[in-house]
């Protein structure tokens, strides 16, 4: 079995060699593999990289974020007959000692995804306030997705191939909400494996604040939620409109059959109205929304074929990097560690 390791970086050649040096080198039954994404780093990271021993690179001309590093690895190590793909990160974060634990359950069949659940109420850096927030967005996840993960923003986490050829990220900020949505309704196994976290080195550097951060993860939520259950969104908002519609039109008609006044309760009529066209258009949205979800699967299910068919003739003939690689991203893997 091979095991990718990828490592997303951007400016990490202090802290790269801390993490390349707790990658473990030696799992039994396993094939193991580093991989380093530069995110359009200006520093040595390529070279540190190198001068450890890495091999595998896969190389941003300018910063494309995170998603972006995430996806390019992953059709990397695709490419190159991965049956797990581990990421981590190059700020020496995560525990790497603990891959071998991260990847058990995917190399037994217990699981398609395994996510590391840092225990974020006994990290010390964090503060009260980002510790509830942490808490409140795994919940807000696990409602989206149907699953019960402690650590839903966590990004040292394995998937299996079967797993990576199903899921598709469409987000341009971070993969971590948006693949757990879609696993957790695709019906994939996901289980947490609880890990004590380094000693923080740095500032995050995927956003400026905790309310970008917040601002950001809840458009993906919302996003991945109505890709995959846009009826419970349409028809909520329907009943809504619906109640709203109905207590006006009643008083209107009480107050008309009871005294007569109805000509001074006009505007009970108008908004009542009002709300019954919201409440139509609502599920009217709905019906389209829904027939456009089971278009998306069907396309969905074409796309994995298709991935299948790629990699394996990948696999068979060498990676052509033009059939899905554009520019400004450069791909590079060589035995000696060459660009």
């Amino acid at each position: 079995m091979k095991v990718f390791i990828q490592i997303p970086c951007l400016n990490e050649e202090t802290t790269l060699p801390a993490v390349l040096a707790s990658i473990p080198r030696h799992i039994d039954g396993v094939e193991l593999e580093i991989l380093v994404i530069d995110d359009g780093s200006t520093d040595r990271t390529v070279e540190v990289a190198r001068e450890h021993g890495v091999r595998h690179f896969v190389r941003h001309t300018r910063n494309m974020g995170l998603a972006r590093s995430f996806k390019d690895g992953v059709h990397y190590a695709l490419a190159h007959g991965a049956d797990v793909v581990v990421n981590t990160d190059g700020d020496n974060q995560y525990p790497q000692d603990r891959i071998p634990d991260l990847i058990a359950p995917i190399v037994s069949g217990e699981a398609d995804i395994v996510i590391a659940d840092r225990q974020t109420a006994t990290i010390a850096h964090f503060s009260p306030f980002k510790k509830m927030m942490q808490r409140l967005g795994s919940a807000v996840v696990n409602g989206a997705a149907d699953t019960d993960l402690p650590d839903a923003a966590s990004g040292f986490r394995a998937y299996s191939r079967p797993a990576l050829l199903r899921l598709n990220v469409v987000t341009e900020f971070s993969y971590c909400m948006e693949t757990i949505i879609q696993a957790g309704h695709k019906r994939l196994k996901i289980v947490s494996v609880p890990v004590t976290t380094n000693a923080k080195t740095r500032e995050s550097r995927l956003f400026t604040s905790m309310f970008q951060h917040m601002r950001k993860s809840a458009a993906a939520i919302v996003r991945s939620y109505l890709m995959f259950k846009p009826q419970a969104v349409f028809v909520t908002l329907a009943a809504v409109f619906g109640v709203l519609a109905f207590v006006p039109m009643i008083r209107f008609l009480v107050l008309w059959i009871v005294n007569d006044e109805a000509a001074g309760n006009v505007q009970s009529l108008i908004f009542g109205a009002i709300m019954a066209v919201a409440a139509l258009l609502s599920l009217a949205l709905g019906v389209l929304s829904e027939l456009q979800r089971t278009n998306r699967i069907l396309l969905e299910e074409q796309l994995e074929r298709i991935k299948e068919l790629q990699y394996r003739r990948e696999l068979e003939n060498g990676p052509d990097w033009e059939s899905w690689s554009t520019e400004p991203v450069q791909v590079a893997a060589s035995s000696d560690g060459a660009a």
